[in-house]
């Protein structure tokens, strides 16, 4: 299922890294597990929902340039969480503030996540009349237990 949001600009602390794009199994990975076993340095500036929960968790990605735009042959990505947007980044880790964009959101695993990806992007976007205008944005909620990401493809700045 596929749905079209708008989010408004939010911010995320991460670990950051930077690569090729054929590679990014191989750099992007290593991010994920020094995020994850230094969370507790980054986990009072988490953005909560009400019941106390963490809002979500992010593979934020951007061009070499840092100005959101897709990948080429090289791209960043930081593996972090949603923080309130006054959040200062602890030392070693990096602070991004993503643009508000209208989004094409879609559900996949890690099993389908290429397959999920080539398909919104060579058959829904062109088919719908959309344009990709920025890097696709990886979220993880952390209610979700079963491995299911939710992938964001910028179609309009807002």
């Amino acid at each position: 299922m596929v749905d079209i949001i708008v989010k408004r600009k939010f911010t995320v602390i991460g670990k950051m890294g930077e690569g090729l794009a054929t590679e990014g199994p191989v750099w992007i990975p290593p991010l994920w597990k020094e995020a994850n076993s230094k969370f507790a340095e980054i986990s009072t500036l988490a953005k909560l929902n009400s019941d106390g929960s963490i809002v979500g968790i992010w593979g934020a990605m951007s061009d070499v340039d840092g100005k959101f735009e897709r990948w080429k042959n090289e791209g960043k990505y930081l593996a972090g969480c949603e923080v309130l947007d006054d959040a200062e980044a602890p030392h070693g880790w990096v602070k991004w503030i993503i643009p508000s964009f209208k989004y094409v959101v879609v559900k996949c695993n890690l099993d389908s996540y290429k397959e999920t990806f080539n398909q919104i992007i060579d058959d829904y976007l062109p088919n719908h009349a959309y344009t990709l205008v920025g890097a696709v944005q990886e979220f993880y909620d952390p209610k979700d237990n079963n491995g299911e990401l939710s992938l964001f493809f910028p179609i309009e700045k807002i």
